[in-house]
């Protein structure tokens, strides 16, 4: 199983704010992680039903959220403030129109801890739910989990709870993912409120790590 850093230095992102922070509402109760883009490629995925997706690029942003007493990191990649692909034909209407998701991307994963720069850094358990405002559900890397469990790297116990984790991620978050759509975007104004507040416990302004470069992040 990989560690994988919340602020996602390994993807090579330059000079960009990260927000971490404990958020205890009616809500959510868990952690909350923020990437504001301010520069980067502008990367696509192709899909099925919803095209050609953004999933970085300047201006765009990532809402991490880790709920208590789950085994999942949520990753809702937004677009720029106010705009969507217009490529995107089916695309809905969303609760507000500032914040409007490219995709979900849901790792499954074993627990969390932190590095000493305070950063949250997950557990990757190979499965991963993916799923967009249009409808589409995917799961990727089941292969991977399947051969994590022939070759030791887990054992029985965690690949079936890799599985219900999953299942339970299909049934809260896909079932009515504009119910989705709406829960995170709740979040999403009290994360930017209390950043304007300047609340966050946790602030850092990233850029290209020499450690991403000497293969300490993964």
């Amino acid at each position: 199983m990989k560690r994988k850093r919340l602020n996602r230095d390994a993807w090579g992102f330059m000079y960009y704010p990260y927000y971490q922070m404990r958020i205890d509402t009616e809500d959510f109760h868990g952690t909350v992680c923020l990437i504001k883009m301010t520069d980067g490629e502008n990367n696509y995925w192709e899909t099925p039903k919803a095209g050609r997706i953004q999933v970085t690029g300047a201006g765009m942003s990532w809402l991490e959220l880790v709920p208590d007493n789950t085994r999942r990191v949520i990753t809702c990649k937004y677009y720029p403030e106010g705009t969507h692909d217009t490529e995107r034909k089916n695309y809905p209407a969303t609760s507000d129109e500032r914040f409007q998701p490219s995709v979900w991307y849901v790792d499954v994963i074993e627990t969390t801890e932190y590095d000493e720069d305070g950063v949250m850094v997950f557990i990757d358990k190979y499965l991963d739910i993916i799923f967009f405002p249009e409808g589409e559900i995917s799961i990727s890397d089941m292969d991977e989990l399947e051969d994590a469990l022939k070759t030791g790297d887990i054992t029985k116990e965690q690949y079936e709870a890799a599985l219900a984790e999953g299942e339970m991620i299909r049934k809260e978050l896909c079932s009515d993912i504009m119910k989705t759509e709406v829960w995170c975007t709740k979040i999403r104004r009290l994360v930017e409120e209390k950043i304007e507040n300047g609340e966050p416990e946790f602030i850092s302004r990233e850029k290209k790590a020499l450690a991403c470069q000497s293969g300490k992040v993964l």
